[in-house]
């Protein structure tokens, strides 16, 4: 995991950095946020044009094209570690108007009534909108 940015209260975002992290971030939350991570690696891995014929050469600049074009998936965590919220952002945490930010927290219930100061904060930091009508996408009522 790659540290973003602290929360209020002892709680700290960081970003999923491996399909593992994904893995695990899925089975403690109860929710697919692996699967998601998983395809949208995949699509930006194949989006990836080299810039040499050389097939050893090939990968080089794979890695960084991923990192600038796949969404960034990020979990708030606190002083323990435990996993409390899971975000999807648009690639390097930029406003997008065609990409939907995703935040959902444990069994993909509203973590907004509980964490919405640190969503607050991880918004701050990117400067983007992580409003709850727009982020959480089950909705009741």
């Amino acid at each position: 995991m790659e540290y973003i940015c602290d929360a209020p209260n002892g709680r700290t975002w960081f970003r999923l950095m491996t399909e593992a992290e994904a893995a695990n971030e899925s089975a403690e939350m109860r929710h697919a946020v692996e699967k998601h991570y998983r395809r949208d690696l995949e699509r930006s891995a194949d989006s990836y044009r080299p810039l040499t014929t050389v097939f050893i050469e090939q990968d080089i600049g794979k890695k960084a094209h991923i990192n600038r074009t796949m969404p960034l998936f990020l979990t708030l965590r606190d002083e323990d570690g435990n996993p409390l919220v899971t975000a999807m952002l648009p690639p390097r945490g930029r406003e997008d108007p065609d990409f939907t930010c995703i935040v959902v927290g444990l069994a993909n219930a509203d973590p907004y009534p509980k964490h919405a100061d640190a969503i607050e904060a991880l918004a701050r930091h990117f400067d983007i909108a992580l409003d709850r009508a727009d982020c959480y996408p089950y909705r009741r009522g």
